[in-house]
Formats: structure tokens, sequence, C-alpha cells
């Protein structure tokens, strides 16, 4: 997502991994994304690098989608490790109060796979919030603080750092722990994620 809007794109998270996924970006005339392994645009950081400015893509992901669409007129971003300090400064500008979700993702049979790197992700962007902060935030934070030294080595050991570097994609890895990479606050208005420039 962040990779994305960070080169100009428009991301619409859609929420279902099925065959509706194709006509749902007919429809809002982008292009889906497919399987890693597919060799195109995929859930892959690393393939979104070739982005052009003002391309339209579709996510499918059941679980970080189903969260973005479900939060009404809410200000929405999207955030991880590559824009946690951007996307900190942009959700206190709309107000006093942030709310920071750590998705996880679904397993096959549709219950909630939790995972490392997504609280670390949240930790990176509580730790650049000010106010006081909940206990859950605290913990997210402590889990970032912890892996910060060695941020790549923590991601690389995860479940899911393994998976990919067990699937052949390494650079995806290292792709997601390039701390504070870019500096753009993913926004959601009118069902796509679009960059909102930052001040550094």
């Amino acid at each position: 997502m962040v990779v994305a809007a960070a080169k100009g794109a428009a991301v619409y998270p859609y929420r279902y991994h099925d065959e509706s996924a194709a006509g749902y970006a007919r429809s809002v005339r982008a292009v889906l994304a497919g399987p890693r392994a597919s060799g195109g645009h995929s859930l892959s950081p690393h393939s979104l690098m070739t982005l052009s400015k003002g391309s339209r893509i579709v996510l499918p992901s059941p679980n970080g989608a189903t969260l973005s669409l479900a939060t009404g007129s809410t200000p929405t971003f999207a955030g991880c490790l590559r824009n946690a300090r951007a996307v900190a400064l942009a959700a206190m500008a709309c107000g006093p109060r942030v709310a920071v979700i750590a998705c996880g993702e679904r397993w096959r049979d549709s219950s909630l796979r939790p995972s490392l790197e997504d609280q670390i992700g949240a930790g990176a962007v509580l730790a650049h919030l000010n106010g006081s902060r909940s206990p859950e935030a605290t913990a997210a934070i402590a889990a970032y603080e912890d892996a910060a030294p060695r941020l790549l080595e923590a991601l690389q050991r995860c479940v899911s750092g393994k998976e990919l570097i067990g699937w052949g994609f390494p650079q995806d890895v290292i792709a997601a722990a390039d701390l504070n990479r870019d500096h753009v606050a993913p926004r959601l208005r009118d069902g796509a994620f679009t960059a909102t420039p930052v001040p550094r």
C-alpha cells in the first residue's frame, strides 16, 4: 500500500480474494494485483516499485481492506515501518485521538492470524505519536523498540519473514524493514488510498 502510494498510484483495497476482484478492478479502471509468483504487480512491495504516477491498482486483502472500508467518515491512513513517522504526523493533524490497528491476516479457514511484523509496525507509528497511551499501545511500542536495533533480522526470523524467504521473496522482507523510507501517508478517500505528502 505505502510503496504504491509513494509512487503516485491510487490503491483500491478490496476485501474479497476471489473471482469478484477482477470485476471490481474493471469497474474502477484499475489493474488487479496478482499472486507474488505471477511476475506482475502483486502484494509484493518489491513488485510495486515499478508503478508509475497515476496508476490504479486493486489490492485484495481480506483483513486490511475489511478494516479500512469499515471506518466510514473517520480519516483512515495506511501505515507501516516504511512510513511510520509520516503517518503519525498526518494522523495527529486530524485530531487528538488516534487508533492504530495491527491488522494481521487471515488463515485459509478465515480465522485470524496475528503477525509480529504488524505489531512492530504499529509500535513504530505509535512511537511517533504525542500524548497518553493505552497499555496495548505501550506493549506495541515495546515490541518495536526491542526489534529496532536489528529490525531486518527480526523480520527475517518471524514466521511471515521465513515464509517469504522460503518462497523466494527475500527482497520483500528487506523492503518492509526500510524504516521511514517513504514520506507519505496514504489516506482513504472515495474507496482508494492516495498519498498525502507530509513535511520531513
